[in-house]
């Protein structure tokens, strides 16, 4: 049975059970659709509800994009846009969450990409928490957001005529994602 109840304490990302998705409009008459792997995430709840109870860490890889077309994924990768030799994490840090209302929130926080760092928010629903087959407490979440490519300097302008660019500058996201609360210390 789903609960609605998150308790207190530290849940470590499940990345097998996750998922980090992009949308981005082509040439103004597609979207190309890709997905990155999470790394890792850390989810630490506090005693209290509400806003300012919690607060997220997280990491992607940066070469794990992915889109389904390997000569894309490796330009995304190069230094046209991930540049991921230099840049080889996407990192998000939770500073606040607003509004929860015991599903919905806005998370608002710090995400670093292609190593410029800027505050976004994210339209954030909390889905509940159960006790898996294994006995393991899991929560998961789901988020969105958009944000602009340029204002984290990928600015790469590829056009075909007219002021028509290739790749459009908003790029959106969504995520799913599951947490389990880590094993409590033995000591």
């Amino acid at each position: 049975m789903v609960s609605r109840a998150l308790s207190a304490g530290t849940w470590v990302g499940d990345p097998v059970h996750s998922d980090i998705s992009f949308k981005v409009r082509h040439m103004g008459v597609g979207r190309v659709r890709g997905r990155f792997t999470l790394a890792s995430a850390v989810l630490t709840v506090g005693e209290s509800d509400g806003e300012g109870a919690g607060q997220v860490a997280a990491r992607i890889d940066s070469a794990s994009v992915h889109t389904g077309n390997d000569q894309r994924d490796q330009h995304i990768r190069s230094a046209d846009f991930l540049d991921v030799e230099k840049h080889p994490h996407i990192e998000f840090t939770s500073t606040e969450v607003r509004g929860f209302d015991g599903e919905t929130f806005t998370l608002v926080g710090e995400l670093t990409l292609h190593g410029v760092t800027r505050t976004v928010e994210l339209a954030a629903e909390f889905l509940g928490v159960v006790d898996d087959p294994s006995g393991a407490k899991r929560t998961g979440f789901s988020a969105t957001t958009t944000i602009s490519r340029a204002a984290f300097g990928i600015d790469i302008q590829l056009g075909f005529g007219a002021g028509n660019v290739v790749v459009a500058d908003t790029i959106e996201i969504a995520i799913e994602i599951e947490f389990t609360a880590a094993e409590p210390d033995p000591r």
